[in-house]
């Protein structure tokens, strides 16, 4: 997706929100929109999610699909979650088979199943946010736009936001997402564009980050806890390994026996009892070394 000297404002005679904007995204990138309150952050994100149009300038080469999650979900709507996802889903294309399933699938992997009869202005902003993310995703989108999508939501469903944007990447998308908690740092390698004064400028690297790889066990049992505290730390989870069973106890080293006393000097014949002469009786396991 390109953007070329995009302009952007309200209303004629208003200030320009966004004045020649040029960038580009291409597939398999993620870039972190930055940038003060009221510097145009969120007018960028519409208009690349399409749902503002450039005064002037064009957007070009923007995926079909387009998943867009707006800071705020209109949860001012008379459906219920099940039948706003299933609409969703079909004006995304799914056939009705297809959207019933991935409404499903989506809710149960959200922790939406409980409020799937519930109608929307009944919901929580938390919980309205998470059926925003669910209905992005219904159908893997070339283009996910997410603005703050982190606000209001909990630390397990703050875990989730990084598995999304990981999984578009894979499937060949891009990434917008917009950030004032400091949650992107979960996003490594992503690109950062900052508005100011309506321009977009790009951070530039100077070199590779400085990333390490730890690989940590823990038992079975405690596994997706410990993924989701990892994730709210801001660490990135390469991948999970299955359980696997612990690996045999190594034998224990053999012990270096100086040279000095490789040969043991001769020994009197033991008296009676098994005592020594001069001392304790070797009472040691075969293999040791009395000292």
């Amino acid at each position: 997706m390109r953007l070329e000297d995009v302009r952007l404002r309200y209303h004629r005679g208003g200030p320009w929100v966004l004045r020649g904007v040029t960038a580009q995204l291409d597939p398999g990138e993620v870039a972190v929109v930055l940038g003060r309150n009221g510097a145009g952050k969120s007018t960028l994100l519409q208009l690349c999610a399409g749902a503002l149009r450039p005064v002037r300038g064009r957007v070009v080469d923007r995926p079909r699909h387009v998943g867009w999650v707006p800071e705020r979900f209109p949860a001012d709507q008379p459906f219920t979650v099940a039948r706003y996802l299933t609409a969703m889903g079909r004006i995304a294309g799914l056939g009705r088979a297809e959207a019933d399933r991935a409404v499903i699938r989506w809710t149960d992997r959200l922790g939406l199943t409980p409020f799937r009869a519930v109608r929307l202005p009944e919901l929580s902003k938390g919980t309205a946010q998470k059926v925003g993310l669910a209905q992005a995703m219904l159908r893997i989108p070339g283009l996910l736009v997410l603005d703050e999508p982190w606000e209001g939501l909990d630390a397990a469903a703050r875990g989730l936001v990084p598995e999304l944007i990981d999984e578009v990447l894979a499937g060949g998308g891009a990434v917008l997402v917009s950030d004032h908690r400091g949650e992107t740092v979960r996003l490594p390698g992503a690109r950062h564009w900052t508005v100011t004064d309506g321009l977009v400028t790009e951070e530039q690297t100077t070199g590779p980050s400085a990333v390490a790889v730890v690989e940590v066990a823990v038992p079975a049992a405690r596994l997706a806890g410990t993924v989701a505290r990892l994730r709210a730390d801001g660490h990135h989870i390469l991948r999970v390994r299955e359980p696997t069973a612990p690996p045999p106890e190594a034998a224990a080293p053999p012990v270096a026996v100086p040279p000095s006393q490789a040969t043991a000097p001769p020994l009197a014949d033991p008296p009676p009892g098994g005592g020594s002469a001069g001392g304790p009786a070797l009472g040691g396991r075969a293999g040791e070394v009395a000292r």
